[in-house]
């Protein structure tokens, strides 16, 4: 089953986050809670943890780049 991470609602009138680095590469294993990719905003830089344990399917965007709030920014393959 692929699991998909979207990008939260950080805060009121947050519209984009900026990639500032991602943790894991595609084909790499994640576990649930782990820190997936660090993200920016003009007020704050914080983690967006994985909501699944499995292996990184598909890395969205590349650091630098700008992704609305409530867009897959990842998908996750688990397992089973």
């Amino acid at each position: 089953m692929v699991v998909e991470v979207l990008v939260p609602v950080l805060g009121l009138g947050v519209e984009k986050v900026e990639i500032v680095k991602f943790y894991k590469k595609e084909g790499e294993r994640v576990e649930k809670g782990e820190p997936l990719v660090q993200v920016i905003t003009s007020k704050i830089t914080t983690d967006i943890e994985a909501p699944a344990t499995g292996i990184v399917k598909k890395l969205y965007g590349a650091e630098g780049d700008q992704i609305p709030v409530q867009q897959k920014i990842a998908e996750i393959e688990t397992e089973g």
